[in-house]
């Protein structure tokens, strides 16, 4: 197990961490998307890490986080967990790519991406030392 990290900031100003247990399997898929749409936006995974991103990689990142939801079927809070992010930012992040799959180029990748996240989930598991 791994702790997920978030900040948020109470209505008296008062700035808490939100610490959750997250599973190294949640981890593992939450990486996965994340170098899967690294692989098809040019945007490395560690340029869509962090507090203050620059749009392509804040758009990336909203990819990311829309393809662990639905590639995985995992409720918001879950994606939320797996990228240290609260649910109000996942659905924010989920909602935009809903609409930006009005765009058919968008459409066809993320239709792609989530096919590729589902092949590799479904390939038999290697395990080291077999």
């Amino acid at each position: 197990m791994f702790l997920s990290q978030s900040s948020s900031v109470r209505e008296d100003g008062v700035n808490t961490v939100y610490r959750v247990p997250v599973a190294e399997d949640d981890r593992i898929r939450a990486g996965l998307a994340l170098q899967l749409v690294a692989a098809a936006t040019g945007v490395s995974a560690e340029r869509m890490r962090g507090d203050r991103l620059a749009p392509p990689a804040c758009r990336a990142r909203w990819l990311a986080l829309y393809l662990s939801h639905v590639a995985f079927g995992w409720p918001l809070e879950r994606v939320g967990h797996a990228f240290a992010l609260n649910r109000a930012t996942v659905g924010a992040a989920c909602r935009w790519a809903e609409d930006a799959r009005d765009r058919p180029a968008m459409d066809a990748l993320l239709d792609r991406l989530e096919e590729v996240a589902r092949a590799v989930l479904d390939a038999p598991r290697w395990e080291p030392g077999i």
